[in-house]
């Protein structure tokens, strides 16, 4: 039958306390199995947890926590107690003298289940050797499942880094094709001004060009008219003649030129049209791939949550 190191009870306390936290808690359950230890096994398997997880510099090798990440402890199994109250209340037990800086899991569970810790340093540690196998069987499942656990949220938390850097990628790629549809709508806007004004100015020239023709046509009718008088067909040839005079050629260069232009200006705008439309096309398979990276961080999120809480 094992037993405690130590020349008397509070020696053997402190062997029982340098003991690691699963031994201690394994001493525990061996000491008090058949009063309380069966009944709140599975609440020692998270203290177990839990010890791992303050005590980090040994994790379930370690053998006791400072005073705040004990309070942490507490807190936890909702039993929260300020760090004054939680000195007093160790004290009170008769196990500690002196100072409070380093608390084994072994004073907290003295103060908890108010039990005489006399009793406890020599509680046989074999006559159930059957339900301690079993308990640490549990224990050994529960150390080897938090580990798988840990691995799972290790790798939920790097999948989520790339989700992330994805999302951020796909942000910044969809902000410049935007920008660049943005670019290319202003050019297009800018090339359809330019047409326009271009057009505008032919058809003032196609105007022109036809009151031209038609005020000839006017003169050449109204000279031949004979139902009118010789004064009136006279002047009309007369005013034909001065009009047919002017030199019509910088009208029609005008209108040739003015025409090259609108073409030329056509082809600018359709260029124009077709660069805003592949940018267009561009930013929304931007904006389509933006969004399937964030659903992607959010599942990555996600799958990290659920590992964390395993």
């Amino acid at each position: 039958m094992a037993r405690l190191a130590g020349a008397n009870d509070f020696e053997k306390l402190k062997s029982l306390c340098l003991k690691t936290h699963k031994e201690q808690l394994v001493w525990f359950l061996n000491a008090y199995w058949g009063d309380y230890g069966q009944r709140d096994a599975e609440n020692y398997w998270k203290y177990a947890l839990k010890l791992k997880e303050l005590d980090l510099q040994k994790g379930l090798d370690g053998n006791e926590l400072d005073e705040l990440s004990m309070h942490r402890f507490l807190e936890f199994f909702k039993e929260t107690m300020t760090v004054s109250e939680m000195r007093d209340n160790l004290r009170s037990t008769g196990a500690i003298q002196g100072n409070v800086r380093m608390i084994p899991i072994s004073h907290i569970l003295i103060f908890k289940y108010r039990i005489d810790w006399h009793r406890l340093v020599h509680a046989p540690q074999g006559d159930n050797r059957a339900e301690i196998e079993e308990a640490q069987r549990k224990l050994d499942q529960v150390q080897a499942a938090f580990k798988q656990a840990e691995a799972a949220s290790a790798e939920a938390k790097r999948a989520l880094r790339e989700a992330e850097a994805r999302e951020a990628d796909s942000k910044a790629r969809e902000a410049n094709a935007r920008a660049k549809e943005a670019d290319a709508k202003a050019r297009e806007a800018e090339a359809r001004a330019a047409q326009d004004e271009l057009q505008a100015a032919l058809n003032e020239l196609h105007a022109q060009e036809a009151a031209y023709k038609a005020k000839v046509d006017d003169l050449t009718r109204r000279g031949n008219d004979e139902s009118v008088g010789v004064v009136t067909r006279n002047k009309a040839k007369a005013e034909l003649a001065q009009v047919l005079a002017e030199d019509p050629l910088p009208l029609r260069k005008a209108k040739i030129t003015q025409e090259a232009a609108v073409k030329k200006a056509e082809k600018a705008t359709n260029a124009a049209a077709n660069a805003r439309s592949q940018a267009s096309s561009a930013a929304d398979a931007a904006s389509q791939a933006r969004s399937q990276a964030s659903s992607a961080a959010d599942a990555a999120s996600q799958a990290r949550s659920q590992a964390s809480s395993a």
